[in-house]
């Protein structure tokens, strides 16, 4: 069920975005009409000329800073307020093999009426026995009989609950029996009326003192702020499997992403906080690196700092960030490698180390994305295409001319975008090496290393292409056109009955104006040649086009590459407003501002903040059937 209000929210928002197109539309068709046409053989249609902007202040000027810093800052605080807590247990009991066991003894007999732990590495199921006497013991089982307290790959850095038997009785002695080699943080038990149970109350046996050292961390409640929830049960294990030189559990993905975000784990521990943290940190430098490209592709102070505003505020670019997953490191080298690929092709040629510095910079970034996720290879195909591009318009345009240039561009391209992303993807399986016996500082020569990455390159190919499987917040790419099916990456609810969930989606403004606007830098790089808008079209066709040959499980956050360009797309009409309407600043401010007042409506379904029924029914529930919060 909905409210009334609830269709009038997407409504008007659909309504505003396409009257936004249409002011947009009329303004270049007066612009056009102004236009002189170019001259053609006679007896023929005279052809639209092309796009040629005048030229603009691309200069970062104090303003250019004030605002970007502001920006930034006020992105920042936003991101990283409630990212996650940063107390969790930081040692852990360390069972070397199975059937070994940990005693606690209370020290007075009375009801255990719960078992709270907090699973490390390594996954096997428990037997937790209790007993009165230290002599007979019974064990706690689930209702189907399987064992009451485990440690499977889901349950991995989080609280988890033990399932205790109906009628315990008096208890004074606890024993939890490993099933295998494994890692148990610490231990809460609670007595009558569900009482935590102090560590002057208990006595831990010699060596098993990590299970009750850090009671202070102990929640009151699981929440996705005290623990991994979504894919960080892959990911923030890994990164710590890569900080303790064990082979990792995930190694579908290469390892960059992993590395970069096992830095805040050294930095704040293995908890939310510092699982979360370099995630997040990359999210707010994205901020820099679009506001850059936005200046210097379209000059203008106001539309870089807009433009780098809906991007900040857009959902998919605030919840991916902060969960700790490895597809910001791949959209931020994206964009990286965009920034620098944009460079390179405006650079003047009388500025030939500049240009090849750039292009030297586009593919590091390439081959640090790469290395990070293999998507981003479908953003370098993109800039091949692009390349490709720039040189056929130069031999039209100059023919023997640009000959000499073009072959050492070409080997310069063959260093830059071959050979040293294959010695950053190489060496980005440093940190696997020692747990296949490639250890030591020279290990990258040998056979052991070697072997070990050609095996995971095989073995990701595989998986991926072979990957069967259903999930019931999946979509396909069509759907991420209009922003129809989120992914749900959390669901609770509170004791009084408000929900708490988040979802990566796009701001809907962003998505569907953005199409639009999509569609216009088609219609503009062909029928008027502008060299602006099939850079931006390119870009984003790259991104988009190989998940609609993908038949494998795909989910929204696959489509958070292409909401760069989306943006870039918007920034443009952003720049023509500026440009030729009077009226320049309410259409793009209010544009910005709807974009940001969605923003904070939708914030509860971002950030993860309880909110009730009568909140969602009013304002969030846009599409009944597919937005799952």
């Amino acid at each position: 069920m909905f409210s009334n209000l609830t269709i009038l929210f997407p409504l008007a928002v659909a309504l505003y975005a396409l009257f936004w197109c249409i002011r947009w539309i009329s303004l270049r068709r007066r612009v056009a009409a102004a236009r002189l046409p170019v001259p053609m053989e006679e007896g023929a249609d005279a052809a639209p000329a092309p796009e040629t902007p005048p030229p603009a202040d691309r200069r970062f000027t104090r303003l250019d800073w004030i605002l970007l810093g502001g920006l930034t800052a006020v992105y920042a605080l936003a991101a990283f307020i409630g990212l996650g807590s940063g107390k969790a247990p930081q040692t852990f009991l360390h069972y070397e093999e199975g059937n070994t066991y940990a005693l606690i003894e209370l020290n007075e007999p009375q009801s255990v009426t719960a078992l709270r732990y907090w699973s490390g590495l390594n996954t096997a199921d428990y037997r937790l026995q209790f007993s009165l006497d230290g002599e007979s013991w019974t064990d706690q089982v689930k209702e189907d009989g399987s064992s009451g307290m485990t440690q499977t790959y889901t349950q991995l850095f989080r609280w988890n609950d033990a399932a205790l038997n109906a009628d315990n009785g008096t208890v004074r002695y606890i024993r939890i029996i490993s099933g295998a080699e494994q890692y148990l943080g610490e231990v809460a038990i609670y007595g009558q009326d569900r009482t935590l149970l102090g560590p002057d109350e208990m006595t831990v046996a010699s060596g098993c003192e990590a299970l009750t050292d850090e009671q202070d961390t102990i929640p009151a409640e699981y929440s996705f702020k005290n623990g991994t929830y979504f894919d960080e049960i892959y990911h923030a294990r890994t990164a710590l499997e890569m900080i303790e030189n064990i082979w990792p559990y995930e190694i579908t993905h290469p390892p960059l992403g992993k590395a970069i975000l096992s830095l805040g784990i050294r930095l704040f521990g293995m908890d939310p906080f510092g699982w979360r943290f370099m995630g997040t940190l990359f999210g707010v430098l994205m901020l820099p690196v679009l506001y850059l490209l936005l200046k210097r592709m379209f000059g203008y102070t106001s539309v870089a700092a807009a433009g780098s505003a809906v991007f900040a505020f857009d959902f998919m670019h605030f919840v991916q960030t902060r969960i700790a997953t490895i597809d910001t490191y791949a959209v931020f080298f994206i964009l990286l490698m965009v920034l620098f690929m944009y460079l390179w092709l405006t650079e003047p040629p009388d500025r030939p180390r500049r240009r090849l510095l750039w292009l030297g910079l586009a593919g590091a970034s390439f081959g640090m994305g790469a290395a990070s996720k293999w998507v981003c290879i479908y953003a370098g195909a993109g800039l091949g295409v692009l390349w490709l591009v720039y040189w056929i318009v130069r031999f039209v345009r100059e023919k023997k001319a640009a000959l000499d240039e073009f072959w050492l561009n070409v080997g310069w391209c063959l260093v830059f975008f071959i050979l040293v992303p294959c010695l950053i993807y190489y060496v980005s399986y440093w940190s696997y090496g020692p747990s296949q016996g490639a250890g030591g500082p020279f290990r990258l020569f040998k056979k052991e290393y070697l072997k070990m990455v050609l095996d995971n390159q095989t073995y990701m190919w595989n998986y991926h292409s072979d990957l069967v499987s259903t999930h019931p917040y999946s979509s396909k790419w069509y759907q991420w056109l209009f922003d129809v099916r989120p992914i749900l990456y959390y669901l609770d609810s509170t004791p009084s009955g408000e929900t708490v969930s988040f979802a990566a989606f796009n701001n809907p403004l962003v998505s569907w104006a953005g199409l639009v606007a999509m569609g216009a830098m088609g219609w503009l790089a062909i029928r008027r040649r502008d060299e602006r808008a099939a850079f931006i079209f390119i870009g984003y066709m790259a991104n988009l086009l190989p998940w609609v040959l993908v038949s494998r499980l795909t989910f929204a956050y696959h489509y958070f590459p292409c909401t760069v360009f989306l943006v870039l797309a918007i920034s443009y009409i952003f720049a023509d407003l500026r440009r030729h309407d009077a009226h320049w600043r309410a259409a793009v401010g209010s544009f910005t501002a709807v974009t940001v007042g969605l923003f904070v409506i939708f914030y509860p379904v971002l950030a993860g903040v309880p909110r009730t029924a009568q909140y969602s029914k009013i304002f969030l529930k846009w599409f009944v059937d597919t937005w799952p919060f």
